[in-house]
């Protein structure tokens, strides 16, 4: 696994760098050798210490962002998450994951939440702009990968809409809805 350090707004010592590359290399049993690890650091108001890792393995993102008051803590609570996503969707992930991946048991974690602040009546600004390829996939494979990244919807190519454009999202009750181009 390959590993790509980002310090933002903070000056790490290196000990802390050499930590989570052990920490988060201990996953490297479930991904292949193309796998690269993304692992961002950062201080938050009121001293809380940020880690978010982003693992991209043969066309599969896993994202975790955790905080706490200690960054070892932090680096440790996101790896017991990851892996416990992992664990959670081992059945519809194990055609992506090396062979003989889920050979060890794990404890869980608790999940932290973010709920983010609504604009403004009146006021909307785009404070952050992506791009990325949209695959063609299944609506099951979409989900998974909207549950992988953490997020509450996902653009995909529809398969079996013929590669027509499509959203799927998690709604309000847990279940999920899909939005689909009108062709």
């Amino acid at each position: 696994m390959k590993f790509v350090f980002t310090d933002k707004k903070v000056t790490l010592p290196n000990f802390i760098h050499k930590y989570a590359e052990k920490k988060v290399g201990k996953l490297d049993r479930f991904f292949k050798e193309d796998a690269t690890a993304s692992i961002t650091f950062s201080v938050e108001k009121e001293r809380l210490n940020r880690v978010e890792i982003t693992i991209r393995s043969s066309g599969t993102i896993f994202r975790v962002s955790e905080s706490t008051s200690d960054m070892q803590a932090s680096i440790d609570a996101a790896v017991t998450t990851l892996e416990r996503q992992i664990r959670k969707n081992k059945t519809r992930l194990e055609k992506r994951l090396r062979q003989g991946a889920f050979e060890r048991a794990v404890d869980a974690a608790e999940v932290s939440s973010f709920a983010p602040e609504e604009p403004e009546e009146g006021e909307y600004r785009i404070v952050r702009s992506k791009t990325f390829p949209i695959k063609p996939m299944s609506r099951d494979e979409a989900i998974l990968q909207m549950n992988l990244l953490g997020h509450s919807f996902f653009a995909f190519k529809d398969e079996e809409a013929g590669g027509a454009f499509a959203v799927v999202y998690r709604r309000y009750d847990g279940d999920y809805g899909i939005i689909e181009d009108e062709q």
